[in-house]
């Protein structure tokens, strides 16, 4: 993937610094689509040296951005053989959603207590607009952009009721959620159907101030989430026995 410089050193150490840690976030970031993207799947190992080649730039920032995923829980590291993408497991998927779901319920339990006033409308529109595209991404079976949209809507909508330190924890479990879930989709032949798609309901009930509706909104889709890797695990132990 070209158009990522070296950053060069230039006479501004600062300057060079501030390149070097850009160029790190990048590569992070280009990365973590490609694994997102199922590109790099679960288990497949690589090199400092490999990625850097790839991308055209010097070892130190992709060794910085491979560190950074690592500590993300995207990637394993090994100090002899190198990197290679995590393989979590269907029991990893449920502790996720497990886990989310105990917090978004705290958050909101919250909100309910403290009863704030509604967000304001004009605060809702760009949340407004990640739930439409992801809703229809979801409808249409585009799981490229369905994921796109999903990661930004729940960062947007988690922004408005919750804390920075929250929000990232949250992020950081919903991108392994689908870096666990990508490769059964891709495989999928019903693919429509698997994706969940209620974004606007939440949405609506955010905007109502309905704390309990979102709730109950965010069980359902959590619940849907549950019944998908049950019944993947089951076609994976179905696959193994005639295998």
């Amino acid at each position: 993937m070209p158009g990522y410089g070296s950053g060069g050193s230039g006479g501004n150490g600062n300057a060079s610094a501030v390149t070097r840690s850009t160029l790190r976030q990048q590569i992070a970031d280009a990365l973590r689509d490609e694994v997102l993207a199922g590109r790099m799947q679960p288990g497949q190992e690589f090199t400092v040296k490999e990625i850097a080649d790839q991308y055209g730039v010097s070892a130190t920032p992709v060794r910085e951005a491979l560190v950074d995923l690592s500590a993300q829980g995207l990637l394993d590291s090994d100090q002899h053989r190198g990197f290679k993408v995590h393989r979590f497991t269907f029991d990893d998927f449920r502790t996720m959603v497990e886990t989310r779901s105990l917090i978004v319920d705290a958050i909101f339990g919250h909100v309910a207590r403290s009863r704030p006033a509604p967000p304001a409308p004009q605060a809702m529109l760009s949340v407004r607009r990640r739930a439409e595209e992801a809703a229809r991404a979801a409808r249409c079976g585009d799981l490229d952009i369905l994921i796109g949209y999903d990661l930004r809507f729940w960062r947007e909508l988690g922004a408005l009721v919750a804390n920075r330190y929250l929000c990232d924890f949250l992020h950081r479990l919903r991108v392994q959620a689908w870096v666990f879930s990508v490769p059964f989709l891709r495989l999928d032949p019903e693919l429509p159907a698997r994706l969940w798609g209620g974004h606007q309901d939440i949405v609506e009930a955010v905007a109502r101030g309905d704390a309990a509706g979102v709730r109950a909104e965010i069980r359902a889709y959590d619940d849907h989430a549950l019944v998908w890797a049950e019944r993947m695990e089951q076609r994976e132990r179905q696959a193994r026995r005639e295998g």
